[in-house]
């Protein structure tokens, strides 16, 4: 079943860098080319990310098959061959001007621009520029252990390094960035746990839920979420109540809960750490597994919705709320799927 999208017409701006290792000069580079996509009938399977700009364009980020975008009627592909410079999309992003960045982890990080006609390529300078605006672009770095972030302020693409939490002076990789309410950015890590960045300093959370030194690493902080009583949830079996630093007397800027422990809510799960979380318009929170299908939270009681193909339980990866709330889910092998309030279906346009 086609959802049916009231959706405007394809040329909204759209953002794609490259941040290539180990280069320094603050120059673009345009590519010499303009992009002139593929029409398609219908998504590659592997679709990890979904974004909506703000035409309300739905672009569909593949690992595989580059990125997708959906008008509301013509769905285009945009490959290595139409100027990506990775057919991997790990993030996507836009800027105050409507411009799009597709973030590529493999087999190097790269962040491109793309404006609706051509894709730009940006190179990174490594410095230690620490700032934060509302309008700056946050990226991670590959899954790599190594404790880097890219902040594009408009101008320069900054390559920065992640200080590392006291006591635990180990490298470490960047698996997600959030912006919570109040502005401050939040990097999830592997193996060392949370850090809260607020303009001036760097606050870590490195309780045992957070690091993954007793799972040798294997999961990391992939996700993050605030609810509605501010509380942060860290794709883990607790949840983290945040303070100002102010206004409590104590080193900590926190207390820890125990929160809703497994999903299945059976004592010993393996359903206590989630793949990606969302918090819908009702203040319901949504978490993914890899193959368990999704659930919802709604503050009393915890509801599974399986997810197959062909009466199999299909791998998620990744969940999205558009602008009307609508939610979204990415795949690894059976495209996107949407949820109609009841379940959730395979997306055709």
């Amino acid at each position: 079943m086609s959802p049916k999208l009231n959706l405007i017409s394809f040329f909204s701006l759209l953002v794609l860098f490259t941040a290539c290792n180990g280069q320094t000069t603050k120059e673009q580079v345009k590519l010499a080319h303009t992009a002139k996509a593929d029409t398609v009938t219908a998504l590659g399977k592997n679709i990890m990310v979904i974004y909506q700009d703000k035409q309300n364009n739905y672009w569909f980020g593949s690992w595989e098959t580059g990125v997708y975008l959906y008008n509301g009627k013509s769905l285009l592909n945009y490959t290595t061959k139409h100027g990506l410079p990775s057919n991997r999309i790990d993030e996507i992003k836009e800027d105050t001007l409507g411009n799009i960045y597709f973030t590529s982890c493999h087999p190097n990080t790269t962040i491109t621009k793309f404006d609706g006609q051509s894709f730009t390529t940006l190179t990174a300078t490594p410095d230690n520029d620490w700032q934060l605006k509302s309008t700056d672009l946050w990226f991670r770095h590959s899954y790599e252990i190594e404790n880097k972030v890219y902040l594009y302020d408009g101008i320069t693409l900054h390559e920065l390094q992640l200080p590392a939490p006291p006591n635990l002076p180990l490298p470490f990789g960047i698996y997600c960035i959030y912006k919570d309410r109040n502005g401050n950015i939040w990097f999830g890590t592997n193996p060392v746990g949370v850090c809260r960045y607020n303009g001036t300093s760097f606050q870590w959370i490195t309780e045992e839920d957070v690091t993954e030194f007793r799972n040798e690493g294997a999961n990391g902080v992939r996700s993050m979420a605030e609810d509605k009583h501010g509380d942060f949830w860290f794709n883990t079996e607790y949840r983290y109540s945040i303070y100002d630093s102010a206004t409590v007397k104590s080193n900590q800027f926190y207390t820890r809960h125990k929160s809703i422990g497994g999903l299945d809510g059976k004592k010993e799960s393996n359903l206590d750490e989630y793949l990606s979380t969302v918090i819908d318009n009702q203040n319901n929170i949504w978490f993914v597994t890899y193959r368990d299908g999704v659930w919802k939270y709604d503050g009393t009681k915890v509801t599974q919705y399986k997810v197959q193909e062909n009466s199999q339980d299909i791998t998620l990866f990744s969940i999205y709320k558009d602008h009307k709330g609508t939610l979204w889910l990415g795949t690894h092998e059976n495209g996107a799927y949407i949820f109609n309030g009841v379940a959730f279906e395979k997306f055709t346009k």
